[in-house]
């Protein structure tokens, strides 16, 4: 079964969500604290993919993100964040979370996003698709999903090592938001185009050597980015 956790403390939203992802035929684990949630991934080291709700009774969904990726893992994570919280969705995702969706959502739209990361985190390349890419600094193994920088390891998550395989078979061309986007996420909602920036911010903290100045991924201004140097 596919192990998904909800980490919610609504039990009324929870049960919403766990009885949808039942439907779907995932396998859901339930928390309703943050630190339950990263006793429950302990016991469960095989789930791929984590529902956080930011506001919780002990730590908050922002830590818990922190402290999952703090452990390594590069399992999908999607924050729930209230219609009106414009920061909490950019806290999420500088904290380490892939996606987020805003209450009130439809169990379809939830589905979708979790879906996706699913697909993504278990995805394995077909064979002619196993190559490194090299640029620079930088090699990627797409048979590993690693990324190294002078021979050292950077850890990313599945979103973050897309958005690298994106720019490393695009060496040198202009990728717009919306391409950039599609290609990654995998939706045609452009109304949440905020997510690439956040996420190139995110990336720029790992592989440039002065992220307020970079020059592996550039800001193509009104269109998207580059990456060339």
């Amino acid at each position: 079964m596919k192990k998904v956790l909800v980490l919610e403390d609504e039990a009324n939203i929870r049960s919403f969500v766990v009885i949808n992802l039942k439907r779907s035929g995932y396998e859901p684990l339930e928390a309703e604290t943050g630190e339950s949630a990263l006793s429950i991934l302990k016991q469960h080291p095989d789930t791929r993919v984590a529902l956080l709700d930011v506001m919780l009774p002990d730590i908050d969904g922002f830590e818990v993100c922190r402290r999952i990726r703090a452990s390594g893992s590069d399992m999908g994570i999607i924050m729930l964040t209230a219609k009106a919280g414009e920061m909490d969705k950019v806290t999420g995702l500088m904290t380490g979370a892939d996606d987020y969706v805003t209450k009130p959502f439809s169990p379809a739209e939830l589905t979708a996003r979790i879906d996706a990361l699913y697909r993504r985190a278990g995805a394995l390349p077909e064979e002619d698709d196993l190559r490194d890419f090299e640029s620079g600094p930088f090699k990627l193994s797409t048979r590993n999903r690693t990324l190294e920088k002078n021979g050292t390891r950077i850890k990313l998550t599945q979103i973050e090592y897309s958005v690298i395989k994106l720019f490393m078979e695009n060496p040198k061309t202009a990728l717009s938001r919306e391409e950039i986007f599609n290609s990654v996420w995998g939706r045609d909602d452009f109304g949440e185009l905020k997510i690439v920036d956040v996420n190139i911010r995110r990336l720029r903290k790992k592989i440039e050597d002065d992220p307020t100045a970079p020059e592996y991924i550039t800001t193509v201004w009104g269109y998207g980015y580059k990456w060339g140097f």
